[in-house]
């Protein structure tokens, strides 16, 4: 076992300083990594400010209202810093409410699902997919935000907490909406940092077969990707590579 070198008193005492002078805040984990593990903190806040605070595709009203979708979804409280954000960024209480009921509505995707895969042949008028999307429009109906923008939103918030069924509807509504692939990237990377890497794999995943099976165009550049086979895990790798 490698024999780690640990920081001194001292200097833990300075890095957790200069941390809360350049966030304004420490959150508890921050004084566990830098004491123990002070590659990991470095690494780990180089990711978080890749993550969430570069300038990338989406515009900041954007990404703090995918943010809000996100927290929300997660019952991540502590995230409050997002909601002076999104203040700052032009977001209203009442587009706030109009997120938290969305995305309370977003679980009928699977409870409409499951109507339409178990009781079929007695309800055969109900299309599961049809019922979620009036009730979804509906809701965000006169909402003073760009419908695309509320599909990312809805996928991210999804995707946060695996619910596959969700995604794939909000990625075919973001596609109907012409938004960019390149910020509907950056909308499901989001849940990276509350939600963890497997939920945004999982999401991708349920892009990619959109895409694959022709239910969305993707631009030539996310066709490649579209195209790139034998996209899972090591069970499904060919032995021969």
């Amino acid at each position: 076992m490698k024999d780690v070198a640990l920081p001194t008193p001292e200097a833990l005492r300075q890095r957790i300083d200069d941390l809360r002078k350049s966030r304004g805040f420490l959150l508890p984990h921050h004084g566990a990594m830098a004491a123990a593990v002070p590659d990991l903190h470095d690494a780990y806040f180089a990711m978080y400010r890749a993550l969430t605070l570069n300038d990338r595709h989406l515009t900041p009203f954007e990404k703090e209202f995918v943010w809000l979708a996100v927290l929300i979804a997660v019952e991540e409280g502590i995230g409050t810093h997002h909601l002076d954000l999104f203040a700052k960024a032009g977001g209203t209480q009442r587009q706030a409410e109009a997120v938290g009921r969305l995305v309370g509505y977003a679980h009928a995707a699977d409870t409409l699902g499951f109507i339409g895969a178990k009781w079929q042949k007695y309800l055969p008028d109900i299309d599961a997919d049809a019922a979620y999307r009036t009730g979804f429009e509906a809701l965000s109906n006169g909402l003073d935000v760009a419908p695309g923008l509320v599909e990312m939103a809805l996928a991210a918030a999804n995707a946060a907490v695996g619910r596959a069924r969700g995604v794939r509807l909000h990625v075919e509504g973001a596609y109907r909406h012409a938004m960019p692939e390149a910020k509907l990237v950056e909308a499901l990377s989001l849940i990276i940092w509350p939600a963890g890497v497997n939920h945004f794999l999982d999401a991708c995943a349920v892009w990619h077969d959109l895409m694959a099976s022709g239910v969305v165009k993707p631009s030539p550049l996310f066709q490649v990707w579209a195209e790139t086979p034998r996209q899972g895990g090591f069970d499904d790798a060919d032995p021969q590579r």
